[in-house]
Formats: C-alpha cells, structure tokens, sequence
C-alpha cells in the first residue's frame, strides 16, 4: 500500500490561479486490508486539485509496486493549477515504464485500475474532470440521489451492456474479476475521461471493488447521505463492507464540496460567495486476485 496527501478539513482549493476564486473542500481517504487478504496492494492519493485510488493486480508483492507506481506519477500532479487529460495519460504512461522496471518478469504480470478525479481550473464553470482505468469506481451523491460516474472495464459490463447477462447475474458471475483495461502489462493506457459539474452539497466517492463487491449503491448512498462528515461517511463505507465479509483490499476516499470562495480581495480577505448553486447530478490504501483478460490473467 502506497499513500500520498493528506485528509482535508474544509480546506480553500483555487479553482485556477492564486488569485482566483476557489472552492472550500473536506476529503479523507481510508484503505483496509479486508479479511481475506495477505496484503494490501491498493493504493492512493489526496493532492488537490488530484484525487485517485489504484487497485493493484499481478503475482506476490507485482500488485502492490504498480498501485504504487501509478499513485506516485499521479501525485507529482498534486498541486498544479491546471490538469489537462494529457498530463494524466503522460503520468499513467510514466508509470506504466515503472512497472516493468520495478515489478520485473512476472507470471501474471502486473497492472493497476487508475480512478479519479481532478478539480477543474475554469472559474466559470466550476467542474470535475473524472478518468477511469478499469473497475475502481467514482460515484456522486447529490440532492438524495446517487450517480455511478465511471464505467468498468470488465468482462462483467461487456456482458451487461450487450445484454448477455442480467444485473443479478453479474452479482455472480465467475469472471468478475477480469478487467479489460489496466495501467501496466506494457500497455499504453487509455483512460476514459468524462465531466461532471462541481456543486455545493455535493459528494463524490471514489473506490476500489472491495467496497463494491460488497455493498449495493442503495447501501453506499445510505452512508454518504447519513455520514456527518468526509470522514464519518468513509468510516462507515469501509467498517460496513468489512462487516460484509471484507473479501477485498477495501479503499475509499470521499470529497464533500462546501462552498464556493470569491478572489482574494487586495487586503487579502477572502468575502464568501452567495447561496449554494443549483446544479445536476460529496486515509489509506488494491487487490492481487483482480484479472486483466488480454493481457491479465
């Protein structure tokens, strides 16, 4: 397990410059070897405007290196004003050649799920740039309704998107552990990107399966409804699925967006803006029996 960053307690986050108008967040991310496990090879990170969650796979500690991998390319974003869809390929494919410096010849190989999100730096239209490779999950939770932002690279969504098999179906099917899309393997990765707006109010989840393989969404949208805080709702996510069985590695980490912050004025004070805008749909460580079809296994 790899881990970068740190939990944030209503902190300002600029939504481009300095001097821009910024966003008052809390986020806290939390990461459970699970039951089952041996290991932890989940890892991730919490470096506004960057947040991410790497589900490791590959024989012995091959996992484990490449969560690492990805999470530490990620972080070196952390910080910046701007983070374009080519900034998070060029790190994923960074991390990519770390792998296979670092995790060596492999039967399995070794690969990650990369899952996140970046704030993004228009101040005008406030938003999160999301990017998924592979079946780590972001969801949001906003105004009593949960919304799955991402969409797995599995065998399991193949099948359900051709209608080959039926949700329930999924919930047992015997390949649910084989992805389709990874970092690693000596692959270029190609993520999927998508957009969502940032609103006060707001939640985002961001998590590897064994959160997933444990709870249903009615039961992850009870917690980010019900938690008190980032942090309460990330406790209860991870404590309920242990108590679920636990499986998995388990990581989460969630975001609470609280309000927007108008530019710094010349005294420096920083005048709060107005009502929450209305708008559309809120630490520590992934997984070594995860499969990739071509080339995982």
């Amino acid at each position: 397990m790899s881990t970068r960053g740190k939990a944030g307690l209503r902190e300002r986050v600029p939504l481009g410059g300095s001097a821009s108008p910024s966003v008052e967040l809390s986020w806290y991310g939390i990461s459970e070897i699970g039951r089952r496990r041996e290991t932890n090879q989940d890892s991730f990170v919490t470096l506004p405007p960057l947040f991410a969650v790497a589900d490791g796979m590959g024989g012995h500690s091959a996992g484990e290196i490449a969560s690492a991998a990805a999470v530490r390319r990620l972080a070196e974003l952390g910080g910046a004003t701007r983070i374009s869809d080519g900034d998070i390929e060029e790190a994923l494919g960074d991390a990519v050649d770390d792998i296979e410096l670092e995790a060596g010849e492999s039967e399995l190989g070794a690969g990650t799920t990369a899952t996140g999100v970046v704030l993004g730096d228009d101040p005008e239209q406030p938003s999160w740039r999301v990017f998924n490779i592979g079946d780590s999950r972001v969801y949001q939770y906003f105004d009593g309704e949960l919304t799955q932002l991402t969409v797995d690279h599995s065998v399991v969504q193949h099948l359900l998107d051709t209608g080959a098999i039926t949700e329930e179906e999924a919930e047992y099917h015997p390949h649910a552990n084989v992805i389709t899309r990874a970092v690693g393997f000596n692959e270029p990765p190609v993520p999927d990107f998508s957009s969502v707006a940032l609103i006060p109010g707001q939640r985002l989840l961001i998590c590897s399966d064994g959160l997933t393989k444990e709870l249903t969404d009615a039961g992850i949208e009870h917690f980010l409804r019900t938690g008190e805080s980032a942090e309460g709702a990330a406790h209860a996510l991870v404590q309920h699925a242990l108590d679920n069985a636990g499986r998995d590695n388990i990581t989460v980490i969630v975001i609470e967006v609280h309000r927007f912050i108008e530019s710094q004025a010349v005294d420096g004070a920083a005048p709060e803006s107005g009502a929450a805008a209305a708008g559309p749909v809120g630490m520590e460580h992934a997984d070594a029996d995860d499969t990739l079809e071509v080339p995982k296994v």
